[in-house]
């Protein structure tokens, strides 16, 4: 593992969380009705897809054991630089059923 990876890990793990942890009780109704929760989740989206990015540049073999790695970067460029098309429902799609297998998959890597 390169020096870097496990800084990258731990802050894709940690915005990872936090995002589920925002969302923790809320409803898809309740996620469309609040800015401030819709913010807070895609900002944590963006960490973790920036992170990610920053380990497949740096190691690309420890990069390939993360699930769905792909999918997160590419979650976070349309949160960047598209933001004024993100699909609310994609995104509260990505926090229920994709974000828990990629923290899975950093906490092999990155055991406690």
């Amino acid at each position: 593992m390169s020096p870097d990876a496990p800084k990258y890990l731990w802050d894709a793990r940690q915005a990872g969380a936090k995002a589920l942890r925002f969302v923790r009780g809320k409803s898809f109704d309740d996620y469309l009705k609040d800015d401030l929760l819709r913010s807070a989740v895609e900002r944590q989206l963006e960490i973790l897809g920036e992170a990610l990015s920053q380990l497949r540049k740096s190691d690309a073999q420890t990069a390939a054991g993360v699930p769905e790695l792909a999918r997160a970067v590419a979650l976070r460029n349309i949160l960047i630089h598209a933001y004024a098309t993100v699909d609310d429902r994609l995104v509260w799609g990505v926090v229920e059923s994709h974000l828990q297998a990629v923290l899975d998959g950093i906490a092999v890597l990155l055991p406690d």
